[in-house]
């Protein structure tokens, strides 16, 4: 079996719901990605075999395979194909999975593994409550509902019940949210992103009390409250009555695209470059779809233990923040070193752009591998319907 190697990992920096990127088709954002894996690999672009991406809510500007329109969208001759593919929010990790399975095979060697979302443009759950409202049904199937009789399959119920379950209060996740905005605030002075980050262009309002647009360039990423403190995050109400989880706590709804190119030996030959890491393993689970966010703790000992490593060898981890349940939770079950967990903070601060996460977290951990100088690190995220990936990579 071969190896498959990351060439180049970039991002946009997230957008917040209704904020700067908002004026962008998530086609668009997702061909300026692909553009910029183009650029900064030096491959020839009739040399990329596949672009694979993830996207959760594929419908209106994000339907008919929206791959394939990132692909015309993008500076990629027609000759290059697109594929879309949904693994709920480890979508773009997925992405990378197949890319990296394809290139390993010898079957394909030059692969882009991305994903985009817009969740001003697509709102989140709009592939079910659209067809819903218009009498086309929804996804629990009858075979489901006597396999899980009454449940309404919920992540928020899923966050609740980890809190519980794990023993987490609301002052303990309202705590880690504002570390998640403190270490996010600290990486952004101190320009830790610039690396990852694509610069795009945004047109605003004037906001001087004229109806002239004006033209700015995003780069930095909406969502993070540098002023955040922990009587503001205590403030805010709960999702439900007497629960921990509230807004304040949770990933942000955000915008964004997120890439990554991965080649083997005889695309690291072709393209004349170092690789920024090996992928070294990788692993998917499904668990209990009702409590449903707790599959990364089992993803992340299975991958380490088929990669012959020990928590502590990792030098990095990306867990991703869907809820500050979840990270502490995970660290709590596998003993992990909290200094190495999401060390320029998370989703909390950074936004979670479902499809794109993947990825997203991929182009950061590479990219502070880099800085750093460590040796590996590991990737795992919740996904709806009790999924969980785990990629471990190695920097080189």
């Amino acid at each position: 079996m071969g190896e498959a190697y990351i060439v180049a990992a970039a991002r946009t920096a997230g957008g917040r719901r209704g904020g700067r990127l908002q004026g962008w088709h998530p086609a668009d954002l997702g061909g300026l990605v692909v553009d910029a894996l183009v650029a900064r690999s030096g491959v020839d672009p009739a040399d990329v075999e596949d672009v694979i991406l993830g996207c959760v809510s594929q419908i209106g500007e994000q339907g008919v395979n929206v791959a394939r329109n990132v692909v015309l969208s993008s500076g990629l001759p027609e000759s290059v194909p697109g594929v879309t593919l949904d693994r709920q929010c480890g979508s773009s990790q997925q992405a990378l999975h197949f890319a990296a399975q394809a290139v390993m095979s010898g079957a394909m060697d030059v692969v882009i593994a991305a994903g985009v979302e817009s969740m001003s443009r697509v709102p989140m759950g709009l592939p079910i409550t659209l067809p819903a409202k218009n009498g086309f049904g929804q996804y629990k199937s009858p075979r489901m509902e006597r396999r899980y009789p009454g449940v309404v399959f919920s992540q928020f119920d899923g966050a609740q019940m980890i809190a519980e379950k794990y023993g987490f209060d609301r002052v303990a996740l309202d705590a880690y949210a504002l570390d998640s905005h403190r270490k996010a605030t600290a990486a952004t002075r101190e320009g830790l992103f610039e690396a990852e980050i694509l610069p795009v262009e945004v047109t605003l309002p004037d906001g001087g009390g004229t109806d002239v647009p004006r033209v700015d360039v995003h780069r930095v990423d909406e969502g993070i409250r540098f002023d955040a403190t922990a009587e503001g995050i205590a403030q805010v109400k709960p999702l439900a009555d007497g629960g921990r989880i509230t807004a304040a706590n949770a990933s942000q709804m955000c915008d964004g695209a997120s890439g990554v190119m991965v080649v083997n030996e005889r695309g690291l030959k072709r393209l004349g470059v170092a690789p920024l890491a090996r992928v070294h393993q990788m692993t998917v689970i499904g668990e209990d779809p009702v409590i449903m966010l707790e599959a990364p703790i089992t993803a992340t000992r299975r991958a380490l233990e088929r990669a012959g490593l020990s928590i502590a060898d990792i030098d990095l981890f990306e867990v991703n923040e869907a809820f500050a349940s979840i990270p502490l939770a995970w660290l709590q079950a596998t003993g992990a070193d909290p200094a190495r967990l999401n060390v320029h903070g998370g989703a909390i601060a950074l936004g979670h752009p479902l499809g794109a996460t993947g990825t997203k977290l991929m182009a950061t951990l590479v990219h502070a591998l880099k800085r750093r100088g460590l040796r590996y690190g590991l990737q795992t995220m919740c996904e709806g319907g009790g999924l969980a990936n785990v990629t471990i990579v190695e920097r080189l």
